[in-house]
C-alpha cells in the first residue's frame, strides 16, 4: 500500500490536469467564421472572396486527399513494416480520406453557388459602381410654385 501512494499522488493530479485543459468549445473556429461571413455577405465582392476561400479550401483538401492515398499505397505496399498496429493505420488513414474527399466536396459546392450569388448581384447591376458626380456640373433646382404674382397682395 506505502509503494503505490507516491505513484497515485504522481498520477493522479496529471490526470485532472489533463481533463481541466481540455477544449469543450467548437473545434474548427474556421468554419464558424465562415459561416457568419457568408450569412453577412451581401455584395458581389464578398461572395466572390467567399468563392474564392472556398476554392482554396478545397485545393487543401485534395492535398490532403493525395497525401493519404501515398499513406495508403505505402500500407499496402510496406504492410510488414507496422505489424499489427498497421490494420488500426490503415483503417484510420481511409476514414481520414473520406473525411477530406467529403469536405473538399462541400468546400465546391459553396463556391459555386457564391460565384453563381455573385454573377447574380453583377447581372442585376447591384454590384456595379455608382456613378460619381462630376464636381464642375452645376445642377439648377428648379421650383414651380402654385401661387401667381397676382394674387400676392
Amino acid at each position: 500500500m506505502y509503494r503505490k501512494l507516491p505513484l497515485y499522488l504522481i498520477v493522479l493530479p496529471l490526470f485532472f490536469a489533463l481533463v481541466a485543459c481540455a477544449q469543450l468549445g467548437p473545434v474548427n473556429s474556421q468554419d464558424v467564421a465562415g459561416q457568419n461571413a457568408a450569412q453577412s455577405a451581401k455584395t458581389y465582392r464578398e461572395h466572390n472572396s467567399l468563392a474564392s476561400y472556398y476554392d482554396n479550401l478545397a485545393k487543401e483538401m485534395d492535398a490532403k486527399v493525395a497525401q493519404k492515398k501515398e499513406l495508403l499505397s505505402d500500407y499496402d505496399e510496406h504492410s510488414y513494416y507496422y505489424g499489427r498496429g498497421g490494420q488500426d493505420f490503415k483503417s484510420h488513414t481511409e476514414a481520414n480520406l473520406r473525411y477530406y474527399e467529403e469536405a473538399a466536396g462541400e468546400a465546391l459546392k459553396k463556391a459555386d453557388f457564391h460565384r453563381k450569388i455573385a454573377a447574380e448581384l453583377l447581372s442585376r447591376e447591384y454590384a456595379k459602381p455608382t456613378e460619381t458626380l462630376d464636381p464642375t456640373d452645376t445642377r439648377k433646382i428648379k421650383v414651380k410654385l402654385n401661387s401667381s404674382s397676382d394674387k400676392l397682395n
